[in-house]
């Protein structure tokens, strides 16, 4: 990535973190400097000069931009270490506040009854990881759990399952052996196996065909699947919970396909 694009890059993210534009492209161009005028940010940035002082006033209030008051008045960008960690506490008070305040909400209950048997869409890796974590967190009797593609055996997914409870059975399949090892390694309580699962293979899945990503069943009975997009390795998701046992009891089969009964008498 050029430096142009690095740039650029910056701005866009600490805008998506609540900085406005010309905020960010102040900080930007002072985190290239030892020391900025209003003059040479301007120049440097395309910030109008009469605008620098107000976004300057902002960065300040925040503790990410340092002033010296001489004339004229200096600038400079705290270190980098420093002004990250404050933007990450800045933004984790945000998600904490937006928690707080959706909790005390209160629900619209509705007449209609809710369907026994629900299927629900999700997208992105993260949301679908942290949907992942949330289930395996509160699985009270089992957790049966194919890996259908090694990047997602993260560092999050591998501590949720070294949390598992005592009285939970752990079942976590891998598509080879040297992935098996990575599970068992990462993983030393779960009992792990080979998926019997052929076309989760990646040598049967061609280029321009959608790769199975996760499968996961909690307490036979909440199912999770999701897939991977051939170009963008972006991750899509449905998962379901209140089915009968007979899909559960398929399902149940089909994921834990290779797992030798003898390791697992309730198959």
């Amino acid at each position: 990535m050029d430096t142009t694009n690095s740039l650029e890059e910056a701005i866009q993210v600490l805008q998506q973190l609540g900085l406005k534009e010309y905020e960010a492209r102040c900080f930007v161009g002072l985190s290239r400097l030892h020391t900025g005028t209003a003059k040479q940010l301007s120049e440097m940035t395309e910030v109008p000069r009469t605008r620098v002082y107000d976004a300057i006033r902002v960065l300040e209030a925040q503790g990410l931009v340092e002033i010296q008051h001489s004339s004229p008045q200096q600038f400079r960008a705290v270190p980098l270490d420093e002004a990250a960690e404050t933007l990450r506490d800045q933004y984790e008070d945000r998600v904490e506040r937006l928690h707080d305040a959706l909790d005390t909400v209160e629900i619209v209950e509705q007449d209609d009854e809710t369907p026994v048997q629900q299927i629900w869409a999700m997208s992105g890796r993260d949301a679908i990881e942290n949907r992942t974590d949330q289930l395996i967190e509160e699985a009270s009797a089992e957790v049966v759990l194919v890996v259908g593609d090694e990047s997602l055996l993260t560092e999050d997914l591998v501590a949720s399952l070294n949390e598992v409870g005592d009285g939970v059975d752990l079942l976590i399949g891998a598509l080879t052996e040297s992935l098996q090892d990575q599970i068992q390694t990462a993983v030393p309580d779960a009992t792990t196996f080979i998926s019997g699962l052929e076309w989760l293979h990646g040598e049967n899945v061609t280029e321009d065909e959608t790769a199975i990503g996760r499968l996961l069943l909690i307490d036979r009975s909440t199912i999770l699947v999701s897939s991977l997009m051939p170009d963008t390795k972006e991750e899509q998701a449905i998962f379901g919970e209140g089915f009968g046992n007979g899909l559960v009891v398929i399902a149940r089969r089909l994921m834990a396909q290779g797992l030798l009964t003898a390791r697992d008498p309730k198959q």
